[in-house]
């Protein structure tokens, strides 16, 4: 069957970068081959959509194979994967989350769709920190548009100078907000703070196969009828109907091969389940593996014509590693206490959020950082799992009356922020170890900068006022060192292989295009010049897709 397919493209991984692309290059025409290195996955028949914390051991608590429940949708993955180590410099915390399944990340991650802005394209140029994106908002607004269409996301035009307005008609029509959302808004209202609908990857209406949102089974474990957005019941089957995608699973990329020009010729892989080593031609390579993965591909792919790895003659590739900056505060809502039930579930994640809103007063020197971040809101009636909220006393009706109360009665805030780049947050080869497959693996460098720790105390302070303006007593602030998440925790790496207007600061061109290799392409996050406080992935997708076109149309010209 290999033999008839003669394709054209081969891309390497398959959630949102590796399926967009190939979706995209499918249906314009083109033959692809997706190689992904986690096992077949179909969410239709492997979903555990309806299953109570209950029916779980531990009430369904989180554990090292489980990171986020029993229940969630990841198979194989985590930020300990079985025979596949990554190390790290001394000093240093990263967790490295790899999802090894097909479909990628896209199985279980937030599903929270928040546009760059012109702020965030063009920060270095405003504040003098990072880097610039080597194109700008108006350039890409387009195909914001036709991603939001093709994956469904819901919200509203907010006509907040951090979220950019849709097309009209693009967006789905969000769900209600719930009680304490509307606390959240009227709180943070009072001290000039909007919280507006959040952008999120959930059908509230139907799409071709794809069914709306019930309400009724969390996202985090995966979505069989697919209206919360994954790879796996959308790019991906929609790309195989064209006939012009083929998909090998257990395909553990070693390396890119290029000939005697360091010109690319394909890749090399390891058969998981054989252990045999195979070779695949390809007249263009596009790696979409995720950040860290495909920059560990590149550093492995060494070469005479490339001997600091492929595409790597700017030294770059590996550098300006980011991740979200992530912080938690909470407390419980006097007024929320022993308040009616009622179904409170929603789309489970977010129905409001708070943006951030301090782009003016940072041009006006007010702040002591650069850049933003935004508060998700957890709070409300969820399924009770292994834990008791609060400090509870006594035994009996009277522990069960406070046990009671506390339900639904606390709210959250978790902080995600920009991070910049800085000299010591990179990714090298550890030479001495590999992974069962024999690749040499990852060795990761990682420090947060003054700048995130400003940030921190600044989010926390900020919680701090608009929970108390709710009634709740929040008691002393941890400090921002101890506050913030660990590198890598939540799990938005990004900059690994930044796209660039120069082949000596940057590893690809605007379009993704290796400036060493002409037919090498990388097409996920590690492309991001910048790590705006939005999450990734609606990016990582509207670029492939964006990107796509381009390399097909060079294609069709004969260029490639």
């Amino acid at each position: 069957m290999m033999a008839e397919f003669n394709h054209k493209v081969l891309v390497v991984g398959s959630g949102a970068g590796g399926a967009m692309a190939a979706y995209t290059l499918a249906k314009l025409g083109h033959k692809v081959l997706m190689l992904e290195a986690g096992r077949n996955y179909d969410p239709k028949k492997e979903t555990p959509m309806f299953r109570r914390n209950s029916e779980a051991p531990l009430m369904g608590a989180g554990n090292k194979d489980k990171n986020f429940g029993f229940y969630d949708a990841t198979i194989d993955g985590g930020w300990q994967v079985p025979d596949e180590p990554y190390t790290h410099a001394e000093n240093t915390d990263f967790y490295w989350w790899r999802a090894r399944m097909l479909g990628g990340r896209t199985n279980h991650w937030g599903r929270y769709s928040l546009r760059f802005s012109e702020h965030d394209f063009k920060g270095k140029s405003r504040d003098g920190h990072g880097a610039d994106w080597p194109f700008e908002y108006q350039d890409i607004a387009p195909w914001y548009d036709k991603t939001e269409e093709i994956v469904g996301v819901c919200g509203t035009n907010t006509g907040l100078d951090d979220m950019p307005p849709s097309a009209p008609g693009i967006l789905q029509p969000p769900p209600k907000p719930r009680v304490p959302e509307l606390l959240v808004a009227a709180a943070a209202k009072k001290l000039g703070i909007p919280a507006v609908p959040m952008h999120r990857a959930v059908l509230t209406r139907s799409k071709g196969d794809r069914s709306a949102c019930f309400y009724a089974t969390p996202c985090g474990h995966g979505c069989s009828i697919g209206a919360a957005f994954q790879t796996t019941t959308s790019l991906i089957p929609m790309a195989k109907a064209t006939g012009n995608l083929e998909v090998i699973t257990d395909a553990m990329v070693k390396s890119v091969t290029a000939d005697e020009e360091g010109k690319v010729t394909g890749i090399t892989y390891v058969d998981k389940k054989s252990a045999q080593e195979h070779a695949i031609n390809a007249d263009v390579v596009i790696l979409a593996a995720s950040a860290c993965e495909s920059a560990r591909i590149l550093l492995n792919s060494k070469h005479t014509k490339h001997p600091n790895g492929l595409a790597n003659s700017s030294g770059h590739v590996g550098r300006n590693l980011m991740d979200s900056t992530g912080a938690w505060l909470g407390a419980q809502i006097p007024a929320l206490k022993g308040r009616p039930r009622y179904n409170e579930d929603g789309h489970t994640a977010n129905h409001l959020f708070i943006p951030w809103w301090g782009h003016k007063a940072q041009e006006k020197g007010e702040l002591a950082f650069p850049r933003g971040y935004h508060f998700e809101i957890s709070s409300g009636f969820r399924e009770p799992g292994s834990g008791v909220s609060g400090d509870k006393q006594g035994y009996g009706p009277e522990l069960k009356q406070q046990v009671r109360d506390a339900y639904g009665s606390y709210v959250g805030f978790a902080l995600r922020g920009e991070m910049l780049p800085n000299p010591d947050s990179y990714m090298e080869i550890d030479e001495s170890i590999k992974d069962k497959w024999g690749i040499p693996v990852a060795k990761f460098h990682f420090k947060w900068s003054d700048r995130e720790l400003k940030q921190i105390e600044h989010g926390l302070i900020t919680a701090k006022q608009i929970l108390e303006t709710m009634g709740a007593e929040v008691g002393e602030l941890p400090p921002a060192e101890k506050a913030i998440s660990k590198g890598g925790e939540i799990i938005h790496e990004v900059g690994t292989t930044r796209m660039g207007s120069s082949p000596k600061d940057s590893v690809t061109n605007q379009w993704g295009q290796t400036w060493d290799c002409n037919n090498l392409f990388v097409m996920d996050a590690g492309v991001f010049a910048s790590n705006p406080h939005k999450n990734c992935t609606l990016t990582i997708m509207t670029l492939a897709m964006r990107n796509s076109t381009w390399l097909a149309e060079q294609i069709d010209k004969g260029v490639l």
